[in-house]
């Protein structure tokens, strides 16, 4: 009897082991072959000019898989990754890359900044909070095939990091700083 249940504790804690490995939203242990193109010359994507050399990564299409020769369909872009040393500006921010939220119900991406390339003469209220947070700042918008800093398209400010998220509406102090975050982000776009 102890045999048998030491048998089926150990059998229950490998199929649970067997699971860790997969976390990848696709399934599987290894990272999909996403389609992706890279920019051979300056191009406006998502109404963001973007320099020769980005990487833009699409979800998954049939037939499709790995590098690319040609643009492939902008409402598949799942990812903008600019190239090495590259950024652009967004709300006054130097940002590496931009990606579209995992979660097809949310409309909206998040913007990886390059803080240690900001100015000291560019600091604003706004990039001091989102530096706080240390991380991405996920932008909820109207229009999800505007990924430019177009204050009349951005509905939220929807996270700051894994630190401050809207997901956590008890709580208050993360509530507030979301929405401090979001004022200031509106300010920026008014001046």
């Amino acid at each position: 009897m102890k045999f048998f249940k030491l048998s089926s504790l150990l059998l229950g804690f490998l199929s649970l082991t067997g699971c860790v490995g997969s976390m990848n939203p696709t399934g599987g242990n290894s990272t999909p072959d996403y389609p992706y193109f890279i920019t051979t010359e300056p191009l406006v994507v998502k109404k963001i000019s973007v320099p020769k050399g980005t990487r833009l990564i699409y979800e998954e299409i049939l037939f499709k898989k790995g590098k690319q020769d040609n643009i492939l369909n902008e409402g598949k872009l799942s990812t903008i990754v600019l190239p090495d040393g590259k950024t652009i500006d967004w709300a006054g921010v130097p940002v590496t890359s931009i990606t579209k939220f995992f979660n097809s119900e949310m409309h909206g991406f998040t913007v990886s900044p390059k803080f240690d390339q900001l100015t000291k003469d560019k600091r604003t209220k706004f990039s001091e909070l989102w530096e706080s947070c240390g991380d991405g700042l996920g932008i909820t918008v109207k229009n999800t095939d505007d990924w430019s800093f177009n204050t009349k398209n951005i509905s939220d400010v929807e996270s700051c990091s894994v630190n401050y998220q809207r997901y956590f509406k008890k709580d208050v102090s993360q509530q507030l700083f979301l929405d401090d975050v979001y004022h200031e982000l509106i300010k920026i776009g008014s001046k």
